[in-house]
């Protein structure tokens, strides 16, 4: 139940070229507390409920439980969410051992585009694909809860 991921912004579109799958995905938050984020995400034909626990000091690791749910409970979810839903269509890449999640944004978050990848430890190697650009792990203002509050189409307008 702990998730150890990094993430990047994506340089290219390259990566389309190399995805086995792709869904679209719509996710709201019922809390989006700094100690714990609670998800509702319809993900192609199903339905997930997910508690996420705060980043460590590094950003990479956190709690998270994550649970099955009918996709007509989740669209139910979604209407008492917080405002922000965010859209995006995820391609799945796999690289050696490892699979990167790309995100492509709509919506508000248009123009965003993020790969993250799930390791053993803080420290595993991997193979780095040309497309994968500055890391952003930790950075906050990356974090799908917080790109429902503050969306990637708001950010020039500080």
């Amino acid at each position: 139940m702990i998730e150890i991921e990094r993430k990047f912004l994506v340089t290219s579109e390259t990566f389309k070229t190399e995805a086995k799958v792709n869904q679209r995905i719509v996710q709201g938050f019922l809390n989006t507390h700094p100690e714990r984020t609670v998800r509702v995400r319809i993900q192609g034909n199903y339905g997930f409920l997910t508690v996420k626990g705060k980043s460590n000091r590094t950003g990479t690791t956190r709690f998270e439980w994550e649970k099955d749910i009918p996709v007509e409970e989740a669209e139910m979810l979604l209407e008492i969410c917080e405002p922000g839903i965010i859209e995006k269509r995820r391609y799945l890449i796999e690289k050696g051992k490892h699979l990167f999640e790309v995100d492509v944004f709509d919506g508000v978050n248009q123009g965003l585009t993020l790969a993250e990848i799930e390791l053993q430890n803080e420290n595993e190697p991997f193979d780095r694909p040309d497309w994968l650009g500055e890391e952003v792990t930790g950075n906050a203002k990356y974090y799908n809860s917080q790109l429902s509050k503050h969306p990637f189409s708001q950010w020039g307008q500080r």
